[in-house]
């Protein structure tokens, strides 16, 4: 797992996913036949089918799990030195009073977010759900220091280190790290496939799925499968029919969400190979949200696209938790499918 704990604990907001970028080309090059970045900063690596059928002929499949968190940019620093942030994804505003930070200045630096103190509140203050406006960043450091090291725009992502629960693990990050890990993983076991293999990290989902729109644009493919987490409402105060997904009942199967519906014949097909390979499985649908899959399928011509999904709790929080049988049951079946997507005709 110490691939994973990597990823979930590597800084890499939208459109600054450098250093994940430079992690997941060292763990893909020696598994595919071409790698490649593209102008969005996607990493789309190529191996090669191994169908009878010539290359220009062999279907193309396309995997995509990104590499980007939700975060924040540095937006205003005042005269003290406190740093002001604007949003890039959705963060919910109560889960982060009193977070740690990382700010990546010209160096890395810790800070801590920081709100008005409770003992100076008004009533109606605190009575007031607390907005990102509201909140701060503390460096610790004087004014003249945060000027010689931060600059507006410098990215700011939450600091945590991954721990084991039981069967799970929780850190920041999770969506989706936690689905770039199990698409290496899944290419490394299945070693081979009949289709051309279009593996794509992609970049800047949370801010819209910007990142595989792009590459699926260029690739153009038969197939597109997305990655991702999705809920696990197995909880207090949720339950019932907002549960969406249990954790430690297996890998889920995105049948839709708020930018897809998958491919009818292609949900088909993975359950057809989870009952055969005996991997639990579920089955999840998403009132709202989406995953790259929603990008790919704007490709020209249509492709059939699919979720497969990987449940976690406390989703865009700092403490997302998945479950390790769960995680090992989404690479089990995306490596069976890899190796054995049937004849990939989906039309409807």
């Amino acid at each position: 797992m110490e691939l994973l704990r990597q990823l979930v604990e590597m800084s890499g907001i939208a459109g600054r996913e450098d250093r994940v970028r430079k992690l997941v080309i060292d763990q893909l090059k020696p598994l595919v036949d071409e790698l490649r970045t593209d102008q969005m900063g996607n990493v789309i690596a190529i191996k090669r089918g191994t169908g009878k059928a010539p290359a220009s002929g062999r279907k193309k499949m396309m995997l995509s799990a990104h590499m980007d968190e939700i975060g924040f940019v540095v937006s205003y620093i005042d005269d003290k030195g406190f740093l002001r942030i604007q949003p890039l994804g959705g963060f919910d505003p109560r889960t982060l009073m009193a977070q740690r930070v990382t700010v990546m200045g010209k160096v890395d630096l810790p800070g801590v977010i920081g709100s008005k103190p409770v003992h100076i509140l008004t009533e109606e203050e605190k009575k007031k759900h607390l907005d990102i406006k509201d909140y701060f960043i503390d460096l610790g450091l004087p004014k003249a220091k945060v000027d010689e090291l931060v600059q507006i725009g410098d990215p700011v992502t939450m600091h945590r280190k991954m721990e084991a629960l039981g069967d799970n693990v929780t850190c920041k990050t999770m969506d989706d790290r936690v689905g770039v890990y199990c698409m290496i993983e899944a290419v490394r076991k299945a070693k081979k496939s009949p289709a051309d293999l279009y593996v794509v990290c992609s970049t800047q989902e949370e801010v819209g799925l910007r990142g595989a729109t792009a590459a699926a644009s260029g690739i153009e493919p038969d197939v597109g499968i997305a990655i991702d987490v999705t809920l696990a409402n197995d909880v207090p105060g949720a339950g019932g029919a907002d549960e969406i997904s249990r954790l430690g009942d297996g890998t889920s199967l995105g049948l839709l969400n708020g930018l897809h519906i998958s491919n009818p014949k292609l949900v088909a097909r993975f359950i057809e190979l989870a009952e055969k390979k005996k991997i639990l499985y579920q089955r999840d649908v998403m009132p709202k949200g989406g995953t790259d899959a929603g990008g790919i399928q704007k490709a020209r011509g249509g492709p059939a696209v699919f979720t497969l999904s990987i449940p976690c709790r406390y989703v865009h929080t700092t403490v997302e938790m998945v479950n390790l049988a769960d995680v090992q049951a989404t690479i089990d079946l995306l490596a069976a499918y890899i190796a054995e997507p049937g004849d990939m005709d989906y039309s409807l």
